[in-house]
């Protein structure tokens, strides 16, 4: 009965992405008229095709690339800087600290003050506003320090310090080495969030050569929408609905595709970091 139950639900999770990547893959009569069901239906490129012929999709994805990469860089720095002296009993204050870092997660000033604060540093359609905002998450903090005090034995600390090794050296040498699988799942979770940041370009960013991947494919699916009452001829509107649907599909494919290629590197790390950095805390 768990198999049972288990295929079942791998069922209602796979069908969904075989039939959007079928469906990216079919011709747009196909999948207007709904033909499409799990296999692609007369087999076309339409829609990537439609897709690479935008200019902005490939500034968009260059942009989103950047962000990811040294959005990462930034975030797991500032956050193995913060959350390994807060695994050590012997840092005074950091009770204090986490105190303060968990009122963060509960309590926020509001979107008002926090644009106030992106343009007043000065950063406000910058690339750094991508970066610098959300430099750093509570709940990554927490899980790596928890991780540093139940996997890194306090011998390895002492006999380093015996040996003449400084703080610094112990952190770069011993724990970071002893440390992939949190370092996995700290680059997952911020390439995602990286790679699917939104929110903070719509209301930072006005420049378009600045705008991520997940800007570009609202400006075209949505903004670019099709007005039928200006449409007079009705095998053209129903050409134009076709590939507009199409369309949707396959930026789909192409904005998850890079997440799914970098998953099933990480997944061995990840599964073992999620649990001694959170379950053992």
């Amino acid at each position: 009965m768990v198999y049972a139950f288990l295929t079942i639900i791998l069922l209602a999770v796979l069908y969904p992405l075989l039939y959007i990547v079928s469906s990216s893959f079919s011709s747009p009569q196909a999948v207007i008229s709904g033909r499409v069901w799990l296999f692609p239906v007369d087999f076309s490129l339409a829609g990537y095709k439609a897709i690479f012929s935008n200019p902005m999709i490939m500034t968009g994805y260059g942009n989103s690339l950047f962000y990811t990469g040294f959005g990462v860089l930034i975030n797991v720095t500032l956050t193995v800087m913060l959350a390994y002296p807060l695994s050590k009993s012997t840092f005074y204050g950091r009770q204090a600290i986490m105190v303060i870092l968990v009122i963060t997660m509960m309590f926020s000033g509001g979107l008002i003050p926090y644009y106030l604060t992106v343009k007043n540093v000065g950063i406000l359609d910058t690339r750094w506003a991508m970066l610098l905002p959300g430099a750093m998450a509570v709940w990554q903090v927490i899980i790596a320090r928890t991780f540093f005090q139940s996997s890194i034995p306090k011998e390895l600390g002492e006999a380093a310090e015996l040996d003449g090794c400084s703080d610094l050296g112990f952190l770069m040498r011993v724990v970071l080495p002893l440390s992939k699988p949190i370092l996995a799942v700290l680059v997952l979770m911020y390439a995602v969030g990286h790679w699917n940041a939104y929110f903070e370009a719509l209301i930072f960013l006005k420049s378009q050569e600045l705008f991520p991947l997940q800007i570009v494919l609202r400006n075209i699916l949505i903004l670019n929408s099709i007005d039928s009452s200006m449409m007079v001829d009705a095998n053209k509107m129903s050409a134009m609905q076709g590939l507009r649907d199409l369309l949707k599909f396959s930026l789909i494919v192409v904005a998850t595709v890079p997440v799914l290629a970098i998953y099933p590197f990480v997944q061995k790390y990840f599964v073992q970091g999620i649990l001694i950095g959170s379950l053992k805390g």
